[in-house]
């Protein structure tokens, strides 16, 4: 059955972590990608010479042409960076994005998006099987990309699937909350919980801050029915 897997991927694991150093509001935002063509990136930041000194120093990344020198403003929601400036460029990245396009090439995959801010990557891919996305996965493991699976779901399932949990996330705020760390006060730390669930604290710090936003729109759209697995 055909799947769409969502990862985030730390950015000093895959490309962009020292422009994330220099401009932490930074925010990258690439499309679809076709083959070896360097992506059109929609680019976000205080400014466009800030964004543009940012991505000069970045040794993994490197820009072939600014496609828009106006600025855009984003104003698709009501909030308060709707009206964030954003420039759009067509960069080349490095070796560590490359090796991951690769791995997903190789293995029958397909880019849907990506995005990265505060130093971590977002990207959705499509495989045609099960059997393709986890051997991917387990490359991704092999090559020390530390994904962690945010959403896994079968195409066919898309109408269905009313919680973006995955099972990794449901374990994860279930033992969250037996252990007492939703209580007032807390009955254990991030730090202890980290160690009984065998991550990084910082790993589990965005898990926790995914599983909420994503139970959050859960609860306002209506979504309630746990049904995406992890590979």
């Amino acid at each position: 059955m055909t799947t769409v897997v969502e990862l985030d991927i730390p950015a000093d694991r895959l490309v962009a972590a020292r422009s994330f150093e220099r401009v932490p509001t930074l925010e990258y935002q690439i499309g679809g990608m076709i083959g070896d063509a360097p992506p059109l990136v929609w680019l976000a930041g205080p400014d466009r010479e800030t964004v543009r000194e940012a991505l000069d120093a970045d040794p993994s990344v490197d820009v072939i042409a600014s496609v828009t020198d106006e600025t855009r403003t984003d104003g698709s929601s009501p909030d308060e960076d709707a009206d964030r400036e954003r420039w759009l460029f067509r960069l080349a990245f490095g070796d560590r994005f490359k090796l991951f396009e690769r791995i997903v090439a190789e293995n029958d995959g397909a880019f849907l998006e990506a995005s990265g801010d505060d130093g971590s990557w977002s990207v959705t891919l499509l495989f045609h099987d099960r059997d393709s996305l986890s051997a991917c996965y387990s490359l991704f493991d092999q090559y020390d990309f530390e994904v962690d699976v945010t959403r896994l779901t079968g195409i066919d399932d898309l109408a269905s699937a009313g919680t973006p949990l995955t099972e990794t996330q449901y374990e994860t705020v279930r033992t969250a909350h037996e252990l007492g760390y939703f209580e007032v006060p807390r009955r254990i730390t991030l730090k202890e919980l980290a160690a009984e669930l065998d991550v990084s604290h910082q790993a589990l710090s965005e898990r926790l801050r995914r599983c909420h936003a994503a139970l959050v729109t859960a609860e306002l759209t209506g979504g309630t029915m746990p049904t995406a697995i992890d590979p």
